[in-house]
């Protein structure tokens, strides 16, 4: 029994030696890599009691995904590749991206008065706000959510044409799902489409994205994870009025970090849909530390932790917030961590990136949980791989 395990070990060492150096580096910055996001993610998901979560990193020029726990408690189900999550308001800046490429397609322009788009809507408050308004959520007022009352498409024009504005467009930050959910509405308008077919049958292909979904096939249901409230109560998205433009995709840990690397120009896109993404990270006000984006949210890098809770925080998503314009607007930056959260009720997502070094981070959980603990989690990491980073052969 010695001379065979002796004979094991041996031959292990004979093949590790045959791999080729880069292999065995590869392996080893992986290993390193899974060490850093255990580290700090399996302390979140007792703590917050998360049953499954998938983390998605770009770094170095490579990608990784590390799954845990169970997509389902009814089931066991563990969570893998395969997983479908609710993303919520990351969803946004697929509509973001949308809007974008109807702007660098020449259908639209993101200074054009809403009305002008949507003859319903003229005489009404938004003769004065513009597309980049509904954008950058400097609007003048609307609510966070759309009314309860307000279940179709002509109570949502009734809605639109009586709203009173609580503040001049462009001075306030107001967070509002109504806002961007017009933003894709107008969007997909002007490329004379819907907008569920726009995402399905264009930006998803062109992106790349095998796994991303409006509305999972029957082929996909087992594969969608199921949510957990606050109290642990099991839920899944019910859809209302602007969904798909403001909180209703599904997808994948790979998806989803495929997009970030669109985002940071590293997946070959023809050239009007990269110009596209590229131009929704211009900033255009400021609201405290953070600069408002088309959709996105980003800081100087690096960033301190306190800047980054601060603009993740109840106050800039419950609270109107002053803004300072942009004129002109900022340019896309490279050294800068663009982040953007999302929940459902019994989902949340983080992510962020940083351009100039090539590097992400993608957190999906089948639990819906505070905020502050998915940036802090993130952050540990980000800094982290910093800091092991390894040195450019």
């Amino acid at each position: 029994m010695l001379r065979r395990a002796l004979s094991t070990t041996i031959a292990a060492l004979c093949i590790g030696l045959l791999l080729p150096a880069d292999a065995r580096a590869s392996d080893n910055e992986k290993d390193s890599i899974e060490t850093i996001v255990a580290q700090a993610v399996r302390p979140l998901m007792k703590h917050e009691d998360i049953p499954g979560l998938a983390v998605g990193i770009v770094s170095n020029g490579q990608t990784y995904i590390f799954n845990y726990g169970t997509a389902s408690r009814a089931t066991g189900k563990l969570v893998n590749d395969d997983t479908l999550f609710e993303i919520g308001s990351v969803s946004k800046t697929f509509t973001a991206t949308l809007a974008s490429y109807a702007q660098v397609d020449g259908q639209l322009s993101l200074a054009d008065s809403v009305s002008k788009y949507l003859p319903a809507l003229r005489g009404s408050r938004f003769d004065e706000v513009s597309l980049l308004n509904l954008g950058t959520h400097t609007m003048g007022g609307l609510p966070l959510q759309v009314p309860d009352e307000v279940t179709n498409d002509d109570q949502l024009m009734r809605y639109f044409q009586n709203w009173k504005p609580s503040f001049a467009p462009g001075t306030y930050r107001t967070y509002a799902n109504p806002s961007i959910g017009l933003l894709g509405r107008v969007a997909a308008k002007s490329l004379s489409e819907g907008f569920d077919a726009l995402m399905e049958g264009k930006l998803y292909p062109v992106l790349g994205l095998k796994n991303t979904y409006l509305n999972v096939p029957t082929s996909r249901a087992d594969d969608y994870a199921l949510g957990y409230t606050t109290k642990d109560a099991p839920i899944r998205m019910a859809p209302g009025v602007l969904a798909a433009e403001t909180y209703g995709v599904r997808t994948t840990a790979g998806d989803l970090l495929r997009f970030v690397e669109a985002n940071m120009g590293m997946v070959a896109l023809d050239e009007k849909w990269q110009r596209a993404i590229t131009d929704t990270h211009t900033g255009y006000y400021q609201v405290g530390g953070m600069t408002q984006d088309l959709v996105w949210e980003q800081y100087p890098y690096p960033v301190e932790l306190r800047t980054l809770l601060a603009g993740n925080s109840d106050d800039l998503i419950l609270k109107p917030n002053p803004t300072v314009k942009l004129d002109p607007p900022s340019p896309p930056q490279e050294a800068v961590l663009i982040n953007k959260t999302g929940s459902t009720n019994g989902f949340s997502t983080y992510l962020a990136f940083v351009p100039a070094r090539k590097l992400g981070v993608v957190l999906l959980a089948n639990k819906r949980y505070p905020i502050d603990a998915r940036v802090k989690t993130a952050h540990q990491i980000l800094t982290h791989l910093e800091t092991h980073r390894p040195a450019t052969r």
